[in-house]
């Protein structure tokens, strides 16, 4: 409740700061931020941003390639948040602050977030305290996948795809190391090592398993680009390639998807097993083309949850290993037709869930650039076995101050 009044309270001084000044004109542009403050000893500086996300789905199912079938459908704010950034003492110390407010950001309370909405998604210090090094400190993204690390606000696809979804590593609390070394001719080579509490974002009852640990090589041969955007809106006029790797271990984790997932619960307390997760990602640019693959792999020490006599629970790890590639081009109208191949291998002889396929087709419009654009996509589920297919079509505006 007292975050909640505090959070009404900022929102109405920014608002209020704003409206005095509504009789100046103002250097920012739109996309740029709502509000952006320098210190006038340079001491700090602010940026403030709103963005949220409004989503249209729905979905129509055919068993076995027969007669389309009436499904759901659904209107959502997918996304709502508020973002704060800037430096602090020295631009060599950066922050970063995101809220989340949709019930899709703040979802997933429970006993070990002390039931608590989850409103906070990044709470970062980020200090370059030597060269080309930089320490991280807080709650944000691990170096995981390509696809997760990009934010949702530079999509070039409605939303993430499945392989993604099911084993991305998403947010937690703890330190991270980055560095970047220029090998010469552009070559740029970037890693990252990460130390984490290993059970995702707000946390509020300390560690219930072992800790996690992440660790990510990357190489851009041709020199740096917005490898961490979705299309090519730039329109690169040279060929530009970056190629990731990470390897994340769980120790001792206790959710279904590492650090992620329901919480494994026996008759004696919580199941814990180690997690491994692999990814391989590549993003590639030219001349308003892009291409982006991974590829994902987990696996656990022991994948179903049991319970102290050796009957399982019910759960399991969520373990398997999964594909995407998709590739857009951007016309010069600023219109981006895309397709993406979605594979996930569930290890259906343990799970019963099988391989799924998923074709998709996606037009976007970029009105201006990432901050205001329209995406649609419709896309083609098709699963193993005896599973229900299906046809979900979306329909997405994205605004973004």
């Amino acid at each position: 409740m007292e975050f909640k009044k505090g959070l009404a309270s900022l929102i109405i001084l920014l608002l209020a700061s704003i409206n005095m000044q509504s009789q100046d004109l103002s250097e920012n542009t739109f996309g740029k931020g709502l509000i952006n403050i320098v210190a006038k000893d340079s001491s700090y500086s602010l940026n403030f941003a709103a963005r949220f996300q409004s989503l249209y789905t729905s979905e129509w199912e055919y068993p076995h390639y027969e007669e389309f079938e009436s499904g759901d459908s659904n209107l959502l704010i997918r996304r709502s948040r508020l973002k704060f950034g800037g430096f602090a003492f020295s631009p060599k110390l950066k922050y970063k602050i995101e809220l989340g407010l949709s019930n899709r950001d703040i979802s997933g309370a429970n006993q070990y977030t002390g039931n608590a909405p989850r409103y906070i998604l990044d709470a970062v210090l980020k200090w370059n305290f030597y060269e080309n090094f930089e320490l991280w400190a807080g709650q944000t993204k691990l170096p995981g996948n390509r696809e997760r690390v990009i934010s949702s606000a530079n999509m070039e696809t409605v939303d993430r795809s499945l392989v993604n979804s099911r084993f991305n590593i998403d947010r937690d609390m703890g330190i991270q190391l980055h560095h970047s070394i220029d090998l010469g001719n552009d070559f740029i080579i970037k890693e990252a090592l990460a130390f984490s509490q290993g059970e995702g974002r707000n946390i509020s009852t300390g560690n219930e398993g072992g800790f996690q640990y992440t660790g990510r090589l990357e190489a851009l041969p041709f020199g740096d680009f917005d490898d961490y955007k979705g299309a090519d809106l730039k329109r690169e006029p040279e060929p530009k390639l970056g190629v990731g790797m990470s390897y994340d271990f769980n120790d001792d984790a206790v959710r279904t998807r590492s650090n992620s997932g329901a919480y494994m619960q026996t008759d004696t307390g919580l199941f814990e097993t180690d997690i491994t997760t692999f990814f391989l990602d590549a993003m590639f640019k030219y001349r308003g083309w892009s291409m982006m693959a991974e590829y994902a792999k987990r696996t656990a020490d022991e994948v179903v949850v049991t319970n102290s006599d050796g009957t399982p629970t019910g759960e399991m790890v969520n373990v398997g290993e999964g594909f995407n590639i998709q590739s857009g081009y951007v016309f010069k109208n600023n219109f981006q037709l895309l397709g993406r191949y979605t594979s996930l291998d569930r290890l259906g002889e343990i799970s019963g869930l099988g391989i799924q396929d998923q074709y998709t087709l996606g037009l976007s419009k970029y009105i201006v650039g990432h901050k205001l654009k329209v995406q649609t996509d419709l896309s083609l589920n098709n699963y193993e076995d005896d599973i229900d297919n299906d046809l979900m079509f979306r329909f997405q505006i994205d605004f973004h101050f």
